[in-house]
């Protein structure tokens, strides 16, 4: 069940820009950036606005899952629609294998890798993806409170098709950062909260596959640029997040190491520092296909990348595209360092599209203490848990602390 508490759209609005913070005379913006997607600017103020915020009185430990990028190819937009039975699309029976692990945590994020289609379609895959909006209920239903929205993929259906997404992911109450309708909101983390800790989440792409931002939008899809997200990560340290998480969609497709980008900006993000304490707490990467290693950078956990969460990929070549990594963090207010939290457990899921028929989503890692499971579908999902395991652990994860779940 989950606990975190909700921050309430009483809470006074911020928009947290770079290298500041901006009170909002709305506490709904004209761009649809509501007031729980701000940050107050009280709770630093004690502390000089340095980001030291008070620590609750009702601080305490919470978990924090996340979960790789989703993109429906045809053929699982299809089983969706097979699923609601010629009443639209549903994907909740494609997610029900990995909901207990995300309902259960405290905060759950998501990637959302792809826009949605105009009501009716057409629903399109590769190179430009368009999705059914019916995704955005399933995610609510799943138990995810946030989602990254700033990818390769992001423009694929235009601007139109970017503000389509934010509208549905807003209509089912699913929060999003990465890309945006105005502004505003470009400038505001989502606002998440677990054991009393306001958690700021940020997100950004290396770029949008050549489609250029729409001239008069340049804020409408968040770029990766290093000097921007330290100043965001600042900012939203200022206005008072006690957690700040980067989602970040970079490095190459289908290559299990992370590649020089990753590692350098990994290495410059977690050295970023004021006075003494990380900006950053954690980093979540997406864009791969393939499970990435997770490492301990600068003493900040990074998961380069976790895989794709929901993918359906056929030649034999690419079916390693199916397979996804699922961390799970527990952080805990910090005694050294009040208004702080820390990661005090760092555990990852073994995760698996399993093609079926019909496709599902599975925790791999899961499939040991499943009864119903035959024994053909325990030993391949114990082979994905096995190859998952040996791409997370790679870069030594597992003697840094990182342990594998299987609850």
């Amino acid at each position: 069940m989950r606990t975190s508490a909700r921050i309430g759209a009483a809470v006074a609005g911020l928009a947290v820009v770079a290298g500041g913070v901006h009170v909002a005379p709305e506490l709904l913006g004209k761009d649809g950036a509501s007031a729980e997607q701000r940050l107050s600017g009280d709770a630093g103020a004690a502390d000089g606005g340095r980001g030291r915020a008070e620590v609750p009185a009702d601080a305490r430990p919470f978990t924090l899952v996340a979960t790789g990028d989703i993109i429906p190819y045809p053929s699982i937009v299809q089983r969706a629609a097979d699923d609601a039975g010629g009443k639209g699309h549903d994907f909740r029976k494609i997610l029900a294998g990995i909901k207990p692990i995300v309902s259960a945590a405290d905060v759950a994020i998501c990637h959302h890798e792809i826009p949605y289609g105009a009501p009716g379609g057409p629903y399109t895959g590769y190179p430009t993806f368009k999705a059914p909006h019916d995704l955005a209920d399933a995610l609510k239903d799943t138990g995810y409170e946030s989602c990254s929205t700033a990818s390769n993929h992001t423009l694929d259906a235009g601007y139109e098709g970017l503000a389509r997404t934010l509208e549905h992911l807003d209509r089912v109450g699913v929060k999003h950062v990465g890309s945006a309708r105005g502004a505003d909101e470009a400038k505001a983390p989502a606002l998440l909260g677990g054991g009393g800790a306001k958690i700021a989440q940020l997100s950004y792409t290396y770029g949008t596959n050549g489609i250029p931002l729409p001239q008069d939008k340049p804020w409408s899809v968040n770029l990766i640029d290093k000097d921007r997200i330290v100043a965001d990560a600042r900012a939203a340290r200022k206005a008072g997040a006690h957690v700040v998480v980067l989602s970040v969609h970079w490095g190459t497709e289908w290559q299990t190491a992370p590649d020089e980008q990753q590692r350098e900006l990994a290495q410059a993000l977690t050295a970023s520092r004021t006075d003494g304490l990380p900006d950053i707490d954690l980093i979540i990467g997406t864009h791969n296909h393939v499970p990435q290693p997770y490492e301990k950078v600068n003493g900040t956990w990074v998961v380069f990348g976790m895989g794709d969460q929901v993918a359906s990929f056929v030649p034999e070549d690419k079916k390693r595209g199916n397979i996804s990594s699922v961390p799970r963090f527990t952080f805990a207010p910090s005694a050294a360092h009040p208004g702080r939290w820390e990661v005090v457990k760092a555990e990852y899921f073994t995760q698996y599209s399993d093609m079926g028929p019909p496709f599902r989503v599975v925790c791999a890692s899961c499939a040991a203490s499943d009864g119903a499971l035959s024994a053909a579908k325990k030993s391949e999902y114990a082979a994905v848990d096995r190859q998952v395991s040996e791409a997370v652990l790679s870069r030594r994860a597992g003697e840094q602390g990182l342990v594998k779940a299987t609850r």
